[in-house]
């Protein structure tokens, strides 16, 4: 009679060995399969479809003049952000073809709706590809979402308005609590019921949550869901199993209609429903197995997810959360009462573990993050549980929104006044420059060694080493001198730094210019150039936007050359001065680099004459390091360059035939930079 138990305990320990073998065999094959795809996915890009428009544009070796007919996939927003179309101004939208997609640029924004189909007339184009990588480009966005081509649009005609009721539900919404709320608390309550990915949030709000650290605030996520999730099952508690699994997949699946499949939103809902049934049916969920399944069935099914900014942080930042928060509580409790170390351990662990990602793809760090988080924690519950209440209600109730919304705006009044007074302070977003892949890598591994809370005393050492380390390499190339090239069209900026300060040299003084430079700036660590000079001979389009961008700004307002000679652009090591009154011809001095700046054929031939007439100004005489041309030179220009003798000479845009070899082009839109220190 032992036998028998025995045996059937054996063949028990058996298959629970087996089990726990077939785990990582497991995990491993997905693994295998995910790397599989995104290698592939990686070898491959994405390419235009047979029958799509833009291969028109390969034969025809330039834009075209094309009809299309297609149909709307989402409602127009202007071309500087997510802002209500049928305002005025540029606005694009995305226009599904027969056979690939195209996006629509229109001058004046027209009112159209998502679902609708239209027969467009406008100028077929290929989208503008990126200069430099610190700058975004339509090129790269548009492939992510399927297009490879842009149609200026001239004339357009509506041919069908199609019914789309999640669209106008979600649009009615917005409409009605920014109706009663106004334009800034009513998109933000229209936010938290439905992401900011799919709702109009004015551009300055929205860069106000962002320096505050609380960009998460306004984009859906498991947040939001936990919040819907924390409403409705206590409805369905006495409810049978079945019930309860039922009204937690209809308010799942809700949250995704209205926000949108979005990668973060995603994860939350399959995170949330493989949670969900690993409870019902009786187990101990283990929540970083269940992040890591969500995760990779979803990379499975879109490996390009892997790219997306969204996913990453939504990924990572729930990492954090159940990895190191708890462990951080307890060692906050030292020095924090119990309610703050709980209060504090989840942003502080979110903000370390997503610090590499903020860091790799925007160049910036929000200081007050955990501060700003800490003080609106207790607003976004009660703030997010109104708003999905008076989405309801403007739905279902719609006279009663009135009376419901107003103790919800003051609240989120208060909100929005919280966000801007972390916005305002002083380096709420700290500058550090975008720094090279290797090091994010480096970085991350420093980080995991000190936030991961089960390694040993030895490994924290290193991993604070490795992170001084890293600090050192990212601080020192910040300081060391470096000039900079961007070409783009008819656009060049050029950026000197030394030691840690930067000044600006911009051919044009547009807006997009201006943007630019912004981007340039970020990306390069630079909190605000010393000076900025803009050689454009017309006064600049946004004086505001470039004065917030220099400390001081040298632009033209009647054609004249912005300073004239004997005087003098300088700070710390950097210094710019006009070479002659009749030209835009400027002499560089960075550092130790002393570079001639001609913008055009007369800045060239004005040196040339002061040159030949023996009044070569002293801001020229001596070595000359580089030289900068805005234009193609003739064979006797050239003939004149060398002269000069310069170790380098840069050419905005592509190389003409004949040119010495060690000349170096930015080609028709790229960059070329120097660095020394």
């Amino acid at each position: 009679m032992e036998w028998p138990v025995a045996c059937c305990g054996g063949g028990a320990d058996t298959a629970g060995a087996a089990r726990l073998r077939l785990k990582p065999l497991l995990w491993g094959l997905l693994l295998a399969l995910l790397l599989l795809r995104v290698g592939w996915l990686a070898f491959t890009p994405p390419q235009p479809a047979a029958g799509d428009p833009v291969l028109q544009l390969e034969a025809a070796g330039g834009p075209l003049e094309l009809t299309l007919r297609g149909v709307l996939l989402s409602d127009p927003v202007p071309s500087g952000g997510p802002v209500p179309s049928g305002g005025g101004g540029a606005c694009r939208a995305l226009l599904q073809l027969p056979v690939g997609r195209t996006e629509l640029r229109f001058g004046q924004c027209p009112e159209l709706q998502q679902g609708w189909r239209l027969q467009v007339q406008g100028r077929l184009r290929r989208p503008q590809v990126s200069p430099h990588p610190l700058l975004a480009a339509p090129a790269e966005r548009l492939v992510r979402q399927g297009s490879f081509s842009q149609l200026q649009v001239q004339d357009f005609e509506v041919l069908q308005r199609a019914a789309t009721p999640v669209a106008d539900l979600r649009r009615r919404m917005a409409q009605a609590l920014v109706q009663h709320a106004g334009p800034n608390n009513g998109s933000v309550l229209a936010a938290l019921v439905l992401g900011s990915a799919v709702v109009p949030v004015p551009a300055e709000l929205r860069e106000a949550f962002r320096a505050a650290g609380l960009s998460h605030a306004l984009a859906a996520s498991g947040f939001h869901l936990s919040v819907l999730l924390g409403v409705v099952l206590p409805l369905g508690k006495r409810l049978p199993r079945l019930g309860r699994l039922t009204l937690a997949a209809a308010a799942m699946g809700l949250f995704v209609l209205l926000a949108g499949p979005q990668p973060s939103v995603l994860r939350a809902v399959l995170m949330g429903a493989l949670a969900l049934g690993v409870v019902e049916s009786g187990y101990r969920g283990r929540p970083l197995g269940i992040l890591a399944a969500s995760a990779l069935v979803l990379l499975l099914a879109r490996p390009d997810w892997l790219l997306d900014v969204g996913f990453q942080l939504s990924v990572v930042a729930t990492a954090a959360l159940v990895v190191s928060a708890r462990p951080l509580e307890l060692g906050l409790r030292r020095w924090l009462p119990g309610w703050l170390a709980v209060a504090t351990a989840v942003p502080l662990a979110a903000s370390l573990y997503t610090l590499p990602l903020q860091l790799l793809h925007f160049g910036v760090v929000p200081l007050y993050a955990v501060p700003a988080n800490l003080v609106v924690a207790p607003l976004l519950t009660p703030l997010t549980l109104g708003a999905m209440a008076l989405a309801c209600l403007a739905v279902l109730l719609p006279p009663l929104l009135p009376l419901a919304t107003a103790p919800v705006a003051w609240l989120t009044n208060v909100l929005v006044a919280v966000v801007k007074v972390f916005a305002a302070l002083p380096m709420a977003q700290w500058q550090l420059g975008r720094p090279a892949p290797g090091l994010v890598l480096l970085f991350t591994v420093a980080l995991l060694a000190l936030a991961w809370p089960a390694l040993a005393r030895r490994w924290r050492l290193l991993g604070g080493a490795l992170l001084a380390l890293v600090v050192a390499v990212q601080f020192s190339l910040l300081s060391g001198d470096q000039l900079l090239l961007v070409h783009q069209g008819r656009l060049d900026l050029l950026v000197a730094r030394h030691q840690g300060r930067a000044v600006l040299v911009s051919s044009s003084g547009d807006g997009f210019s201006c943007s630019q430079a912004s981007q340039l700036a970020r990306g390069l660590g630079v909190q605000r150039y010393d000076w900025a000079l803009l050689l454009d001979p017309l006064a600049p389009e946004q004086p505001h936007c470039w004065q917030g961008q220099a400390g001081l700004v040298m632009a033209s307002a009647d054609g004249s050359l912005p300073f004239q000679p004997g005087q003098r652009l300088a700070s710390p090591g950097l210094s710019a001065a006009p070479v002659a009154i009749e030209s835009r011809a400027i002499q560089l001095q960075l550092g130790r680099w002393r570079w001639l700046l001609l913008p055009d054929r007369q800045a060239l031939w004005a040196w040339r004459q002061l040159a030949a007439a023996g009044s070569e100004p002293s801001v020229l005489r001596g070595r000359i390091d580089g030289v900068w041309l805005g234009f193609a030179p003739s064979a006797r220009e050239r003939h004149h360059l060398k002269e000069l003798g310069a170790k380098r000479l840069w050419l905005s845009g592509a190389i003409p035939a004949g040119l010495p070899a060690a000349w170096a082009a930015s080609g028709p839109s790229g960059y070329l930079q120097a660095a020394l220190g």
